[in-house]
């Protein structure tokens, strides 16, 4: 997902092990998936992961849509859509969720298409970040002494 999306190779272990953290931590957030079960046997169609933000303006969290990542073979069937619509209906029953947020890579023009459909819509703020684990070209350039 992250090479398709953002031409970012992962760590395979880092990736693992991030995983196994959410799974046994349920206070980090949960993934979702969409499934299809034939003859017995389950066809993995897409997934996403929750994970939180504490809103001290809110009192409340905001549940942020991460990791979305649909088979290409059952892209435009709308497996987002009904994973966004059981995210949104669990989020509204959910006392303490305060809202949906999630974020884009700015080149990804058709997952961007994709969230407008859906009902999302862009926020007025602007992602800063210092990543330490992954890195850009650019950020190594600004910082050659660290490469």
């Amino acid at each position: 997902m992250a090479l398709e999306t953002e031409h970012r190779q992962l760590d395979p272990g880092r990736l693992y092990d991030g995983t196994l953290a959410l799974l046994e931590s349920s206070d980090r957030g949960f993934f979702m998936v969409a499934e299809l079960e034939q003859a017995g046997q389950r066809q993995l169609l897409g997934q996403l992961m929750i994970t939180y933000e504490w809103s001290d303006w809110r009192n409340g969290v905001f549940w942020w849509i991460q990791s979305v990542y649909v088979d290409p073979a059952w892209r435009r069937q709308s497996v987002f859509r009904r994973m966004h619509e059981t995210v949104m209906a669990s989020a509204k029953t959910s006392q303490n969720v305060c809202g949906v947020r999630l974020y884009v890579e700015a080149s990804n023009q058709a997952a961007q298409a994709v969230y407008r459909r859906v009902g999302l819509a862009p926020s007025s703020y602007a992602i800063f970040e210092t990543d330490f684990v992954l890195a850009r070209a650019q950020d190594l350039e600004d910082r050659p002494n660290e490469a």
